[in-house]
């Protein structure tokens, strides 16, 4: 009984000795060189894991832009169909025969394709985003969209993305400047009368808005009834629930009925699961978190190794092992710490650096700068573990 009270009392004296002295700080910038070098690393790392995370993030929320500015409840896509830029098409039919069912409001096809857009200034051809409704109906909560519509109602009128990449050529400015802009897609002269801002996206550099009768002249091969997306929009009374399970067992297996939580899962699915670029980006981050890793120990497992002497001789004055633990760990801390600091500040200016050269929303998140830190802090406590089991050779009567 009394060890035991002896051995808790010499713990919290030694606790209350690693908290009044600080030998983690000392021991740090004994050395400032290898402490600046320890700091730049975990700053890299830290940068590292911002980016990887910052790409993946940007590649799902550019992948789902468009799906949200959707106005709709229900949408019904082919069940071929795998991404927003590989619809298969089905039979407009299946949208009107939607409208039997209780709830239903309304109805409104969506056309989409690719269209091969020439730069008004270089010539230079690239792949565009096109999409194509009914002007009279508004189903995109987009402000330049709501705003310009109604001059889609021209023939070979489109709406630009002022957001889309600059090889497309520099729309917006030729737009302001002039009032419209001539240029050609498709084998057709085409006019933008007003632009609106959505993004590109990983799989879309950039996109044009126009109405279903230019579209189908835009793509003249494109049999007019079958659509790529049917949007569905309901009674502010209906059952969303009830009418999925309605349309599902009404609709036949040519049509997938989804709800727009669903629709926007269905695209971010395909790029989590059926490309290698989710896979690449949370590689990244995993091998950031391993060089941050291999730095600190290295850092620590030289300090420990250096000290030695000191930690045996600080033993063989009573000072238990925990007490050494909380001195290596308050170690890492202060590198984690100290390492995050300029790592998010990095991390910002990169960040803003990158959207305005692809056009990708790469945004910060509390959420992501949370996970840095915590993974950050984590990284060096491995570290510091790892490094710690030097302590047990610090055996006073071996050393001395």
């Amino acid at each position: 009984m009394i060890e035991r009270r002896l051995e808790a009392q010499c713990l919290m004296f030694n606790a209350q000795c690693a908290m009044k002295i600080p030998l983690s700080w000392l021991q740090l910038t004994h050395e400032k060189i290898r402490l600046a070098i320890a700091l730049a690393g975990i700053t890299f790392a830290d940068i590292l894991m911002f980016m990887q995370l910052g790409f993946r993030d940007a590649l799902f929320d550019s992948a789902v832009v468009m799906h949200k500015r959707f106005i709709g409840d229900v949408f019904l896509v082919s069940p071929d169909s795998t991404a927003f830029i590989a619809m298969e098409q089905f039979s407009q039919r299946r949208l009107y025969e939607s409208l039997g069912i209780e709830g239903v409001q309304s109805i409104h096809p969506v056309y989409l394709d690719f269209a091969i857009w020439k730069n008004p200034v270089t010539a230079e051809p690239r792949g565009i985003m096109a999409l194509g409704f009914n002007p009279a109906n508004n189903i995109l909560d987009v402000p330049g969209v709501r705003d310009n519509m109604s001059e889609t109602q021209l023939s070979d009128v489109v709406l630009f993305d002022e957001l889309s990449r600059p090889e497309f050529g520099p729309i917006p400015d030729l737009f302001r400047e002039k009032g419209a802009v001539t240029t050609e897609a498709g084998g057709r002269q085409l006019k933008v009368e007003g632009l609106f801002a959505i993004g590109a996206s990983f799989g879309a550099d950039g996109n044009i808005i126009t109405s279903d009768l230019n579209f189908l002249r835009l793509f003249p091969r494109r049999q007019q009834g079958l659509i790529d997306i049917g949007i569905i929009k309901l009674e502010e009374s209906a059952n969303l629930e009830q009418v999925l399970v309605s349309l599902k067992q009404k609709l036949p297996e040519d049509v997938r009925v989804l709800s727009k939580q669903e629709f926007v899962r269905f695209e971010q699915k395909y790029w989590e699961t059926s490309t290698a670029i989710g896979f690449v980006f949370t590689l990244g981050t995993a091998m950031g978190f391993i060089v941050g890793t291999v730095i600190v120990y290295q850092i620590l497992y030289t300090d420990v190794a250096n000290h030695l002497p000191e930690y045996a001789t600080l033993k063989a004055m009573g000072y238990t092992d925990w007490y050494l633990l909380v001195v290596v760990f308050q170690e890492a801390i202060i590198l984690a710490l100290l390492g995050y600091i300029p790592g998010f500040s990095a991390a910002l200016f990169l960040y803003s650096f990158t959207a305005g050269a692809t056009s990708l929303p790469m945004a910060m998140s509390t959420t992501k700068a949370i996970t840095v830190l915590c993974l950050t802090v984590f990284m060096c406590f491995f570290s510091g573990g790892i490094a710690v089991r030097k302590l047990s050779a610090a055996d006073p009567a071996d050393i001395f």
